[in-house]
């Protein structure tokens, strides 16, 4: 008996009754994108800031999910091309770099058909030695999730590479007419379509990482630009797990069409909220104070817990290395923070934290 292909139409989920959580974070985004333009307008130069530490921290944080890592410092200079690659994650880091770079400054112009996103993934792959990169897959992959002990839990089957091109082309034509027609929220669309991307998986590799790119490409088109200055794929690494759940939550029946995409469709709208918080949360006092003293200090009234020099720089990007640190001396001399550990390892903690604990 000949199996059917899986149909996609996103204009049923124009149709779908969705709760008032799902009702209420959209509701929530649309307020946060609507101030976003008066950022824009107010900020410009702390945009620039925040852009530069985003991807940084998005092109570590998507890696790493993988299990592609590199230290701290190589991170950065990869991302701002200062060295070149010196082993294989290094080399997949860089071509991450590279498309990220491509997403943000071409965004418009970058249509959703298959041979838009294979070009994404040859770029992706191009400094490796897979030679699959912009091409299909040619033998099955599985999605599976990679735990801290060294053991893989499979949650998908994903579909058989012989069907993989005309599954991508249809999901595709069926996002396009869907976001043409202007009647499903793009929110749900988008989260829809990178759902049942991964359940495609099209790519031998780098079918997660694709995944958050087009989200970046997806988000960008449809005027949610929160990723550009806060990292949407370290709130995702942040989350995996619940990543995962939702993922596996979603992709039951999927062959079928009687999948329930809305726990995957929940979790991305959660990330793009997080994200938008965090992003007017940094913005609501960088740029608005005279000194450096004032901008750290700021800073600290949002911090909880241990905290490094590092952080303290993340979130305000503004100022200088020298700066932050001659803040933090200043701050140990007056007795408001402590600091612990040493070399790599030093870490503060405000001293009414300290108090708190002794007490």
């Amino acid at each position: 008996m000949e199996e059917t292909m899986r149909e996609f139409n996103y204009e049923k989920l124009a149709i779908q009754k969705w709760d008032m959580e799902t009702i209420s974070f959209i509701a929530q985004i649309n307020e946060y994108k609507g101030r976003q333009e008066l950022y824009l307008r107010q900020k410009p130069v702390e945009l620039d800031r925040l852009i530069d530490l985003a991807k940084i921290q998005s092109t570590e944080a998507s890696n790493k999910i993988e299990g592609i890592v590199t230290t701290e410092t190589r991170i950065k200079q990869l991302v701002q091309e200062k060295t070149t690659p010196r082993n294989r994650d290094e080399k997949e880091i860089a071509g991450y770099r590279d498309v990220l770079n491509t997403v943000h400054e071409s965004h418009a112009y970058i249509p959703l058909t298959p041979n838009y996103i294979k070009q994404l993934h040859r770029d992706l792959m191009q400094y490796t030695d897979v030679r699959m990169g912009g091409q299909f897959k040619n033998t099955q992959n599985y999605i599976a999730e990679n735990h801290s002990d060294g053991t893989v839990k499979v949650l998908f089957t994903p579909v058989a590479p012989f069907e993989t091109e005309v599954y991508v082309q249809h999901a595709c034509d069926a996002f396009r007419i869907a976001r043409d027609k202007q009647i499903v929220d793009p929110l749900i669309l988008i989260s829809a379509f990178l759902l049942d991307f991964l359940c495609i998986h099209p790519f031998n590799d780098g079918n997660g990482r694709m995944s958050r790119l087009l989200t970046l490409l997806l988000l960008y088109q449809s005027g949610f630009e929160v990723g550009k200055y806060i990292s949407v794929e370290k709130h995702i690494e942040k989350t995996k797990e619940v990543y995962y759940r939702a993922l596996w939550d979603s992709d039951q029946r999927w062959y079928e069409g009687e999948n329930d995409p809305t726990p995957f469709i929940k979790y991305m709208l959660g990330v793009i909220i997080a994200c938008y918080r965090d992003f007017e949360e940094r913005l609501s006092f960088i740029g608005d104070k005279s000194s450096a003293y004032d901008i750290v200090s700021a800073a600290l009234n949002i911090v909880i817990g241990k905290f490094s020099k590092s952080d303290i720089m993340n979130l305000c990007p503004t100022l200088s290395k020298s700066s932050v640190e001659g803040v933090l001396r200043k701050l140990i001399e007056e007795g408001k923070i402590q600091r612990f550990g040493g070399g790599r390892s030093v870490y503060y903690l405000k001293s009414d934290a300290i108090m708190t604990k002794l007490s």
